[in-house]
């Protein structure tokens, strides 16, 4: 049996008066053959690398991506193709050494949210 500790924090961005950031780590365990791997990204438009969680246990798949300093849980949900992570409103979709990321609540009625594109580091120049 494999485990793997996660830890996340839970932050709201407007916090109500008298409420506390909180966190917690929590531990998931997997029977049989469960792998971690880690990859690097560049994104457009943004300075620093990113780094990026993938946990692969079968039928659990998850993605640990960074967002705002915070480090959140997506959880794989059905692609035509690729791997796509959903968490609350955000979307991280992957396929081979590229990556989409979109924050689906900056979309209006008129358009889509426009993802943000992100390369792993071996595709880094």
């Amino acid at each position: 049996m494999k485990s793997f500790a996660l830890a996340a924090c839970l932050a709201l961005a407007t916090l109500p008066a008298g409420a506390v950031e909180t966190s917690m780590q929590f531990v998931l365990e997997f029977e049989g053959n469960a792998q971690r791997d880690v990859l690097t990204y560049q994104c457009d438009g943004i300075e620093e690398p990113m780094t990026v969680h993938y946990i692969n246990a079968h039928p659990t798949f998850l993605a640990i991506v960074p967002v705002e300093g915070e480090d959140l849980i997506f959880v794989n949900v059905i692609s035509a193709s690729g791997a796509r992570y959903v968490s609350g409103q955000y979307e991280w979709w992957s396929r081979g050494n590229e990556a989409m990321f979109t924050n689906i609540m900056d979309g209006t009625e008129e358009a889509e949210a426009e993802p943000v594109t992100c390369h792993a580091a071996q595709d880094i120049p």
